[in-house]
């Protein structure tokens, strides 16, 4: 019977299954300035390596021309010297020429510690050149070993008839070493070239870091300086955008604090006649209190609204001590009888922030601790220094908040269908607490508590290179 074929598993033979794909590790960097260049640096490489080359394949021929013309004039010489001369005196001027010269002359066949090696290229077309000028049974050798140099042959005739010998020649004779002049000329041009490509590239991203510090100024609620417009004509554009897009988006924040404010200002004008006219009423107690507890809802979502809308206007950050206002507010609510009790507190260095508007996110998220863990449970809070930032820490034994509502939680007007969040208020307290820390470039954290309850956490930044109090 034949067995049907399945596919492969690894599963299979391991028990195990993988879990998610193989992340894609690049040796690429991740910066523009950086990936840029290595581009225009392989460019201007490859484009020094290809002219050598197209410069060395141009020069083999003249080359070659060259050292067949030495070659043959040489030999010729050789050749007439040993014909002319004296046969008792050929041994001398043999001797005189390998002693002044390098020259060695042998009889074929009879060349001591003669070890042929492959020639390359170049001394292929020499000995094509050699063949076509001097004889087409002309051969080149070269040798290595105790008989080192580069082996011609040639012949001699005369009456008795044609002797073959061989030439040895040093290879410094004909081959021309590259000179190291020429490659600091050429290391010198590449490194300059390298250094302007570094300019230019240099020249695009700067405007381009610029940009990206000033849109995360915005995102922090900041307003930043406008960029300068200049440069080529395309980053000029840009950067002219950038500037018109951060105006437009300062005017409508102003406008939307303009008129949040003009409305919860106007809105407490009614609702304090509402106040007086229910008082002289005459109503009996119990309606009275519960109208007032209904008008002093609607007066704390009138707050929210304006503390939402003055967030990043209307107070500068100032230094101060971060660990005194989180004193200051526990003795605020211990004066209260509220049970909020001050725990560990470090000593923290100077920081820059806005008083008012952290003191209203310690007072949003100590009263929403109280609202939802009950006002006879404990409050704890913290301040630690760890991780190179500033901690406060709002900590409760309520019910808690789900770890995948915490992002959706910390939008305007968005509240949790629970008892944590209850059913009073607009749904900007966390809102208005993720918004002030943005600002101030931290964080804000909501982290499940150990044994039950939340964790409620505001991270500062700490400037670079302080030092904390003692």
């Amino acid at each position: 019977m034949r067995r049907s074929r399945r596919r492969g598993s690894l599963a299979r033979w391991t028990g195990q299954t993988i879990a998610r794909p193989l992340r894609r590790f690049t040796l690429l960097p991740r910066s523009l300035l950086a990936r840029t260049f290595l581009l225009l640096a392989g460019l201007l490489t490859a484009s020094v390596l290809a002219w050598s080359g197209i410069y060395s394949w141009l020069e083999q021929g003249p080359r070659a021309q060259q050292a067949a013309q030495i070659i043959i004039s040489v030999i010729n010489l050789t050749r007439a010297s040993l014909v002319s001369a004296d046969p008792q005196r050929r041994l001398e001027l043999l001797t005189e020429l390998s002693m002044r010269e390098g020259l060695r002359i042998y009889p074929d066949g009879d060349i001591p510690g003669f070890q042929p090696m492959a020639g390359d290229r170049s001394l292929a077309t020499i000995e094509q050149e050699l063949r076509r000028r001097l004889d087409p049974r002309t051969r080149i050798v070269v040798s290595k070993g105790l008989q080192s140099g580069l082996f011609v042959s040639f012949s001699i005739a005369d009456e008795e008839g044609v002797d073959d010998y061989w030439l040895m020649l040093p290879r410094s004779r004909i081959e021309r070493p590259l000179a190291l002049e020429v490659i600091g000329w050429g290391t010198a041009a590449l490194l300059l070239a390298l250094g302007g490509a570094y300019l230019i590239v240099r020249r695009v991203t700067r405007p381009l870091a610029a940009m990206k510090r000033a849109a995360r100024a915005i995102g922090r609620g900041e307003r930043p300086a406008p960029l300068p417009v200049q440069g080529a004509e395309e980053l000029a554009e840009v950067a002219s955008a950038f500037n018109q897009m951060a105006d437009d988006l300062a005017r409508n924040e102003d406008e939307r604090a303009l008129i949040l404010a003009g409305i919860s200002h106007d809105l407490r004008t009614p609702l304090t006649r509402l106040r007086l006219d229910m008082e002289l009423a005459g109503l009996d107690p119990d309606t009275v209190r519960d109208m007032s507890a209904d008008i002093d809802d609607m007066d704390k979502i009138i707050g929210q609204f304006l503390d939402f809308a003055r967030i990043t206007t209307g107070e500068e950050p100032v230094e101060g001590d971060l660990a005194s206002l989180v004193l200051e507010a526990a003795q605020a609510y211990a004066r209260h009888d509220k049970p909020v009790l001050l725990g560990r507190v470090d000593p923290l260095p100077a920081l820059r922030f806005r008083p008012l508007a952290i003191r209203r996110c310690l007072n949003n998220l100590i009263d929403n601790a109280l609202r939802h863990a009950g006002e006879d449970r404990q409050i704890d809070l913290l301040c630690r220094l760890e991780d190179g930032e500033a901690r406060l820490e709002v900590c409760d034994r309520g019910p808690g908040i789900p770890p995948e509502q915490v992002d959706r939680l910390k939008r305007p007007f968005t509240r949790l269908d629970s008892s944590r969040t209850g059913q009073s208020g607009a749904g900007l307290g966390l809102a208005i607490v993720d918004r002030t820390m943005r600002a101030h470039g931290g964080r804000f954290d909501l982290l499940p508590r150990e044994g039950g309850g939340l964790i409620a956490r505001l991270s500062l930044p700490l400037p670079a290179g302080s030092t904390a109090r003692d």
